[in-house]
C-alpha cells in the first residue's frame, strides 16, 4: 500500500462520514445546506442518498481498488451537482449561501477522490 492509496483511503472514509452529516450539518447552517423555501420532501430525498453513499464510502475505504466505479460515480456526480447548484445560487440571492456551503464542499469531494483515485484497476499478475 503507498501513500496515495492511504491517503484515498482516509479521503473515502472522512467523505462518507461528512455524508452521514448532512442532517446535522442542515441543521446547524440551514443556509449553507438546504434550499429555500424549504422542501421536506426534497431535503429527505437528497439526505437518504447522501447517507447511503456514505455508507458505501466508508465500505469503499476498506478497499478502494474494488470500489472503482463507485469512486468515479461520486466524483462526476459531484462536479454536475455542483455545477447546476452554483448556477442556482448565482441566479437566486437567497441562494447565495450554497456558495460557501455544500457548492464547494462537493467540489472539493470530486477534486480530492479524483486526485487520489487510481485511473484504472492494476492487476495483480
Amino acid at each position: 500500500m503507498d501513500g496515495r492509496d492511504q491517503y484515498l483511503r482516509i479521503a473515502l472514509a472522512l467523505f462518507g462520514i461528512v455524508f452521514l452529516l448532512i442532517y446535522p450539518l442542515s441543521q446547524v447552517w440551514a443556509s449553507g445546506w438546504l434550499w429555500q423555501p424549504s422542501q421536506h420532501e426534497y431535503e429527505q430525498m437528497i439526505i437518504g442518498v447522501y447517507a447511503t453513499l456514505g455508507i458505501f464510502l466508508l465500505l469503499a475505504s476498506r478497499q478502494p481498488e474494488a470500489y472503482l466505479s463507485l469512486i468515479w460515480f461520486t466524483v462526476w456526480s459531484s462536479v454536475v451537482h455542483g455545477l447546476i447548484m452554483t448556477v442556482h445560487a448565482v441566479i437566486d440571492p437567497v441562494e447565495h449561501g450554497h456558495l460557501f456551503g455544500d457548492v464547494p464542499a462537493l467540489f472539493l469531494v470530486a477534486i480530492v477522490l479524483g486526485f487520489l483515485a487510481p485511473r484504472k484497476v492494476v492487476s495483480s499478475t
